[in-house]
């Protein structure tokens, strides 16, 4: 075969495997963008990435250090030259042009005032400007939270279109957003708080009174005995106002409880009985801190303190599947159903406050379905259950709910 055939014959093969790859590369972007999705799609995903990202930092306001790492995203999210995020004392976190800050405070301050959007055009630029423009525009929109200014929005771009009016607008709404569920949080965290100082206020003077007269009325008849229940109050005091967590297992729990009765049958003696039926696999199970303890405390105050010879309490703790299984029962006097009604309910000033507190905290943990489920007749005791899941319950946002409840 002559010499310019074989050639001929090789570039044809090489373009025809080169049309064949071209035509495999096409189909593969083909397909690949179909795989992303259509080009509104894709901006829908850019946005909402966006969003997601500024909001982590935006929580705990536009004034906190966090907030400055926002501003690159909000930056991307408008598509603008240069963004500000300017706090309501003037501090300006800039992301872009650094030459503009000062015009960013001072827009800032007339959205604050104005409560609206406020548009300057022809803003003098640094020597750092794209494109070596000296001016540009700019738009600045008020945070509100309520009718409160917290601060402003303040983008650059030459020029300011009224699509970036709108937008910069609706950003700023959003950041409000972000800025008042961080304030609710907060606000929740200063009440759960608050309650936890309450609630060790409410420790029992009564129970405290009358365990240090039963640990008095030892320390010359039997020392060894003394010396042991001072230790036992020692343990639950160190348990019930513990700062670390406010979830513990039911083996803590129960270890809280066992101190607790010790020192009661300090006092009642062969008056108070207790059988305890506890499931192993439920030891680690986790529940909200001091939730059993003011059960038993509920017990054996209103229940077989007013009960002439005393009486029993049973304490059990079930596996039930996924969930746990507790109750607490007694045989003393028991109460008018609608009473415990009213109780958890929120009535009845600080009788049974105990129950009161577990019924909310176990439905605000795990929701209504889990709160306390109460029998008690007159005359007939009372049974109290509640159900949790074993598994880790879900994160609360409140820094510290490890007070003293009082039963």
């Amino acid at each position: 075969m002559p010499e310019s055939l074989v050639v001929a014959a090789a570039a044809g093969v090489v373009a025809g495997a080169l049309a064949v790859g071209l035509v495999v590369l096409l189909r593969r972007l083909v397909v690949s963008s179909k795989e992303l999705g259509t080009e509104a799609e894709r901006a829908t995903y850019q946005t909402l990435h966006l969003a997601s990202r500024a909001a982590a930092h935006l929580r705990g306001g536009v004034g906190v250090e966090d907030a400055k790492r926002a501003g690159r995203h909000l930056k991307a999210l408008l598509g603008c030259d240069t963004l500000a995020i300017v706090d309501p004392g003037g501090v300006v976190a800039l992301e872009g042009d650094d030459g503009l800050r000062e015009t960013a405070a001072e827009l800032a301050a007339a959205a604050h005032d104005s409560g609206r959007p406020q548009v300057q055009r022809r803003v003098p630029r640094s020597g750092r400007a794209r494109h070596g423009a000296r001016e540009t525009d700019a738009v600045a929109a008020p945070i509100l939270v309520g009718r409160r200014p917290v601060g402003a929005i303040v983008a650059f771009a030459a020029p300011v279109r009224a699509e970036l009016v709108r937008a910069t607008a609706e950003v700023a709404d959003w950041v409000a957003a972000q800025v008042e569920l961080g304030e609710l949080d907060a606000s929740r965290t200063a009440l759960a708080e608050a309650e936890v100082r309450a609630l060790r206020a409410q420790i029992s003077p009564h129970f405290i009174y009358n365990s240090l007269n039963a640990i008095a009325s030892f320390i010359n008849t039997d020392p060894a005995q003394a010396r042991e229940l001072v230790l036992e109050f020692a343990d639950f005091t160190r348990y019930s106002f513990r700062r670390h967590g406010e979830f513990t297992t039911v083996a803590d729990e129960l270890g809280s409880i066992d101190s607790y009765l010790r020192l009661e049958r300090a006092r009642f003696g062969e008056r108070l009985r207790v059988t305890l039926q506890i499931a192993p696999e439920v030891l680690g199970a986790v529940v909200p801190f001091l939730s059993i303890q003011p059960l038993v405390e509920n017990a054996v105050r209103h229940g077989l303190e007013a009960k002439e010879g005393g009486g029993r309490i049973t304490i059990t703790a079930e596996d039930s599947g996924a969930y746990a299984e507790i109750s607490v029962e007694d045989d003393g006097v028991g109460f008018d159903p609608e009473l415990i009604r009213e109780v958890l309910a929120g009535g009845q000033g600080g009788a049974h406050v105990g129950l009161r507190n577990v019924d909310a905290r176990l439905r605000q943990v795990y929701g209504d379905e889990h709160g306390l489920v109460v029998e008690t007749a007159v005359g007939a005791g009372t049974l109290v259950r509640m159900r949790v899941p074993k598994a880790a319950p879900p994160p609360v946002p409140l820094s510290e709910r490890d007070g003293r409840l009082e039963a």
